[in-house]
């Protein structure tokens, strides 16, 4: 039964940094097969580089997945092209660069993935409905996968969970991200399709979604306008693990997963 372990928005050089320390040892300890990361905030919190996600991918993982920060590192569109292990948003408008979905293989088993981005309070264009594009990608790849894992990249929980009903019994996983909260709400559908609202993050906990305290709070309080920088401390990986079925293409367990410095 191949294994599957999804880590959560990795959070700036702190969360990095840890995933790159820990995911070797993790792969062998946890018996994972597939490592799915979400990497959107790796640069400094906001958006990726060609040259952290080599790092990522030497590290043991085996497929970066992004959301609506794709675009915040200068040049990075001109980089995606190039990283055959990263893949963007499935519903940005078609004419932006990189790879809308991920295929990856292993001991004969293939996976297929994608994100979609939700389309209530994310501030990015998308030019397909995310339950529409992932009903096409879904039967797309399972024609040449024999699964498919479904990250939904939202900020609304009533969006997430409504896509996780949606796609249940046909997609093996639909796990959350974006909110850098993880949720409680980890199971099983009664169709086979594991679902997540929120996967959590992979960065400094003593913070407010990643970021330095003070400054958060001092902006709440005045409303005047500061940068946040990438908090310290009380670093964690946050995430899940999911066990498929390989002849089903459907999830037969799920697990919350988090491991602390």
């Amino acid at each position: 039964m191949p294994k599957i372990l999804f880590l959560g928005d990795i959070v700036g050089r702190p969360g990095r940094s840890f995933v790159n320390e820990r995911l070797p040892e993790l792969r062998e300890e946890l018996g994972v097969d597939i490592v799915i990361a979400q990497g959107e905030n790796a640069a400094g919190g906001a958006g990726i580089t060609a040259k952290i996600a080599d790092e990522l991918c030497a590290a043991g993982v085996d497929a970066i997945t992004l959301g609506d920060h794709t675009w915040d590192q200068k040049h990075f569109e001109n980089e995606i092209g190039a990283l055959e292990k990263v893949c963007r948003p499935a519903n940005l408008p078609a004419m932006n660069p990189g790879r809308t979905h991920l295929v990856v293989e292993r001991n004969g088993f293939r996976l297929g993935l994608f994100t979609v981005l939700g389309r209530n309070y994310i501030a990015m264009k998308t030019d397909e409905c995310p339950f529409k594009c992932a009903d096409r990608l879904l039967a797309e790849l399972r024609a040449e996968c024999h699964a498919v894992f479904v990250e939904a990249h939202m900020e609304a929980t009533s969006e997430k969970v409504a896509l996780g009903w949606h796609l249940d019994g046909r997609a093996a996983a639909v796990v959350g991200t974006h909110t850098h909260v993880p949720t409680a709400d980890g199971r099983v559908l009664p169709g086979g399709t594991a679902y997540l609202t929120d996967a959590g993050m992979c960065g400094p906990y003593a913070s407010v979604l990643g970021r330095d305290v003070g400054e958060v709070v001092a902006t709440f309080m005045d409303g005047m306008k500061r940068r946040f920088p990438v908090a310290e401390e009380d670093v964690r990986l946050c995430g899940c693990l999911i066990g498929v079925d390989a002849a089903t293409g459907l999830a037969t367990e799920f697990e919350r997963f988090e491991c602390r410095r």
